[in-house]
């Protein structure tokens, strides 16, 4: 890496502070918790729960499930909705055409998805907040509880699907992918471990844990392989004519195919 040319690159440098910027307000607002939440309910249902996916959804969303945070739904009623909508771009003969108009297609179908995710966020929101509602103070109205936990989930949610489209335009790209990313970072610590101090607690062989931590990374390497391979089609550009007795070199260049073409969509 040419640092001398990093440092005069200002626009990318502005890109980096800024999406550093954004994920630590993401991580500030998974500290935030709920209102009307009474924290020693909700522990003792959390612990109760927390094996399983609620474990894993949990480091997912950064630990915010576990703290009952303003983005405990995370980005995932975001990533159902796109997956929903660009399945249905192949199907729906109306999104078809609207994903072959170029930009302005592209602008009305992500448009189609921020109303998608927004419907998904108060459907999800309103059934984590019935589940909660035995954990919330008991001077506070059921139905009030409930209200401000959709009401306090959704916009959540649609901020941080907003923080990413903000990466996405003024930061390094990839907003959505960021937000995921820093938060299983942030959690991976804590669950290493956790996972070594269960395996001395219940006598799990620590070869065995560390089989699996090396199983973890060979994973990871194969799919970063995988990710990164491609076929390079080459193509050849015909020869031009310049001058009357006179004919340009003709120029050659390259049509990359990825291995895995439909990536995580699958």
């Amino acid at each position: 890496m040419n640092f001398g040319s990093f440092a005069k690159a200002k626009d990318l440098q502005n890109r980096i502070l800024f999406t550093l910027f954004v994920l630590f307000l993401y991580r500030l607002g998974t500290y935030i918790p709920l209102p009307g939440i009474d924290p020693d309910q909700f522990a003792q249902l959390f612990a109760s729960q927390e094996g399983g996916m609620l474990g894993n959804m949990n480091m997912f969303a950064g630990g915010a499930i576990e703290r009952m945070s303003i983005f405990a739904l995370n980005v995932m009623p975001y990533i159902t909705a796109s997956i929903i909508i660009q399945m249905m771009t192949s199907s729906v003969p109306s999104l078809e055409k609207l994903k072959k108009e170029g930009e302005s297609g592209r602008k009305q179908i992500n448009q189609y998805t921020r109303y998608l995710t927004l419907a998904f966020a108060i459907v999800q929101s309103f059934g984590i907040a019935m589940g909660l509602s035995g954990a919330a103070y008991d001077d506070l109205p059921r139905w009030f509880f409930v209200l401000t936990a959709v009401t306090t989930f959704t916009g959540g949610t649609m901020f941080l699907m907003w923080m990413g489209e903000q990466i996405t335009a003024r930061g390094v790209g990839n907003g959505i992918s960021l937000i995921i990313f820093a938060g299983i970072i942030a959690e991976m610590p804590r669950a290493i471990f956790n996972l070594f101090s269960g395996s001395r607690e219940q006598g799990i062989n620590v070869v065995f844990v560390v089989g699996v931590a090396a199983l973890v990374i060979a994973l990871t390497v194969f799919i970063v392989f995988i990710e990164r391979s491609q076929r390079r089609v080459l193509i050849q550009y015909p020869k031009r004519q310049q001058a009357a007795n006179q004919a340009a070199q003709g120029q050659s260049s390259f049509m990359p195919l990825k291995l895995n073409t439909s990536g995580v969509i699958p």
